[in-house]
C-alpha cells in the first residue's frame, strides 16, 4: 500500500470510531507529513483523494476539514450485515458520480451568466432540444414546446392534482397501491379519488371502465412500466386498451414512465405512442436512474393545457434550477447518460432475476409476491391475518428492512398484510440470504399466531 492510501485509510478510521466528526479539524500538511514520516506532496495528495471522495473540505488559510462522517457510517452499517429492502434510492456503487461533476463544472462555465437571472418556467430551451431527441429513444415523439422542465417528476403530478383540466371533471383514478408522493397529493389537496386494483396479473380493464364511465374521472394516474410498488409492466395490448377507454369516456392519461429508460425490451411502446396528440400526458423522472438529489424530470404537455400548467409552475416554484438544467444537457448531449443506462439496466435486471427465483424457492405457498425481471420493485402479500407491522418488527431483529405497503392505498382501499421491496441497493449476494430471512420470519409469525388462536 502507497503511503498517501495508508494516510486515506487511517483517517477514515478515526472517522468511523467517531475520533473525528463533522466539522472536525485534520492536521495540517507539515503536522502530518512529520507524523508520517514523508513529503509534503504525499500528504496532499491523500487530502486531495478524501476530497474527491466528498469526506473533508478545504478553507483557504484555515486548513482541512471533516464533511460528514455519514459515508462512513453507512460503509460500516453494510459491513455488519444489514440486508436493506427498504431504501429505494438508486444503486450507490453505480452512480456517475465524477461524470455528472464534469458537466456540473462545464454548467457553471456556459450557464454563468444564467445563474443571476430568473430562467424560464418551462426549462432551459436548450435542454428541451436535448430530451426531445432523448425522448425518441422511448418511442415519445414531441417537439420542445410541449415539453416542461419539472423539479422532479412529483412536482408536475402534484400541479395535475389541483388544475382544471378541459374534460371539466373532478375526480381521479388512481392505481392501488400506488407511489406514496401522489398518495400524499391526493390526501393534501382533499381531491376525491377512485382506486383500480393492480396485482400480478396487472389492472382488470372491466373494473376500469365502470370507473372511467360513472364517476366523472378528470384523469387516470398510471405507472405503466414497472409499476411502484408492485413491479408490474403493462403489455403494450392493455396500454393500447386503456387509451382506448380514455378516449370513449373522455378521460386523460398521466402516464408516469419514471423507469422506463430500464426497459430492455425494445418493442414496449409507453401509452403515449398510442395518442401523442394530448390525451396521454407523459411525465418522466431521472431521480431512479440518475442522481435522486437533482430532482429533474419533465412532462408532456397538450398544447390546450400548456398556458394553466406553465402558470400553476410559475406559481411553484418560478423556474428550476438553471445549473442542474445545463449539467443534464450536457450529459445527454456527450452520451454519458446513454452509456450509463446500459450499464445499470443490467445491474438491475441480473438484481430482479435473482430476486424473482428466490421468492419461487423460499417463500412459504400462502404468501404471493409480484415483481419482475428488471426494475426496482415488488410487493409480498401476507397471510392473513399476519400484518406487515408485526413482520417489518421481527425482521429488524434479524438485520432485514423493508417498507410498510400501507401508507401507498388510499384510505378506502387499505391493505395492511403488503411490504415493498426494492433490490436497488441491496448486493446480489445478499438478496437470497434476505429472502431466506423473510420466509423464515413469515413462518415463525404464523405459527405463533395458529397457537394463539
Amino acid at each position: 500500500m502507497k503511503k498517501y492510501q495508508e494516510i486515506v485509510g487511517l483517517i477514515e478510521q478515526q472517522v468511523t470510531q467517531g475520533i473525528l466528526v463533522s466539522g472536525s479539524k485534520l492536521p495540517s500538511i507539515r503536522a502530518l507529513s512529520k507524523k508520517y514520516s514523508c513529503s509534503h506532496n504525499t500528504v496532499i495528495k491523500a487530502y486531495q483523494e478524501l476530497e474527491n471522495r466528498h469526506l473533508i473540505y478545504s478553507m483557504p488559510k484555515s486548513g482541512y476539514y471533516i464533511v460528514e462522517d455519514f459515508p462512513l457510517r453507512e460503509r460500516t452499517d453494510k459491513k455488519k450485515g444489514k440486508i436493506d429492502f427498504l431504501s429505494a434510492g438508486p444503486d450507490k456503487q453505480a452512480m456517475p458520480y465524477q461524470d455528472f461533476k464534469h458537466c456540473i463544472n462545464q454548467a457553471i462555465e456556459l450557464y454563468k451568466e444564467d445563474m443571476f437571472t430568473y430562467s424560464e418556467a418551462q426549462g432551459l430551451y436548450s435542454l428541451r432540444v436535448e430530451l426531445a431527441r432523448h425522448l425518441q429513444n422511448l418511442q415519445v415523439f414531441t417537439v420542445p414546446d410541449r415539453i416542461f422542465v419539472v423539479s422532479g417528476s412529483q412536482q408536475a403530478l402534484n400541479l395535475f392534482v389541483e388544475m382544471p383540466f378541459p374534460n371539466g371533471k373532478t375526480n381521479i383514478c388512481v392505481e392501488q397501491p400506488t407511489h406514496p408522493a401522489f398518495v400524499e397529493s391526493i390526501q393534501v389537496q382533499n381531491a376525491n379519488a377512485f382506486g383500480i386494483e393492480i396485482t400480478k396479473q396487472g389492472a382488470d380493464m372491466q373494473r376500469l371502465e365502470e370507473i372511467f364511465k360513472h364517476h366523472d374521472i378528470k384523469f387516470f394516474y398510471t405507472t405503466s412500466r414497472f409499476h411502484n410498488p408492485t413491479g408490474y409492466s403493462y403489455s403494450n395490448k392493455e396500454k393500447k386498451k386503456m387509451v382506448e377507454l380514455a378516449q370513449k369516456y373522455d378521460v386523460y392519461i398521466i402516464e408516469d414512465d419514471y423507469m422506463g429508460d430500464l426497459d430492455f425490451n425494445l418493442k414496449q411502446d409507453p401509452m403515449f405512442a398510442y395518442d401523442p396528440s394530448g390525451r396521454v400526458i407523459y411525465t418522466k423522472s431521472f431521480s431512479k436512474v440518475l442522481l435522486p438529489g437533482l430532482r429533474l424530470g419533465l412532462t408532456v404537455i397538450p398544447e390546450s393545457m400548456k398556458s394553466a400548467f406553465s402558470q400553476a409552475k410559475y406559481a411553484a416554484d418560478l423556474h428550476t434550477p438553471v445549473l442542474t438544467q445545463g449539467a443534464l444537457e450536457i450529459y445527454l448531449k456527450n452520451g454519458m447518460f446513454d452509456a450509463h443506462i446500459k450499464k445499470i439496466r443490467k445491474i438491475y435486471r441480473e438484481k430482479g432475476e435473482i430476486l424473482q427465483t428466490a421468492y419461487k424457492k423460499y417463500l412459504p405457498v400462502t404468501a404471493s409476491y409480484t415483481g419482475s425481471t428488471s426494475g426496482f420493485y415488488s410487493t409480498i402479500e401476507l397471510p392473513h391475518p399476519l400484518k406487515a407491522e408485526q413482520l417489518i418488527n421481527e425482521l429488524i431483529m434479524d438485520d432485514v428492512d423493508v417498507d410498510n405497503a400501507q401508507k401507498m392505498y388510499l384510505q378506502e382501499c387499505k391493505k395492511e398484510n403488503v411490504i415493498r421491496l426494492s433490490v436497488s441497493q441491496v448486493e446480489n449476494a445478499a438478496i437470497n440470504q434476505g429472502i431466506q430471512k423473510i420466509a423464515k420470519a413469515i413462518m415463525k409469525l404464523t405459527t405463533r399466531i395458529n397457537v394463539l388462536n
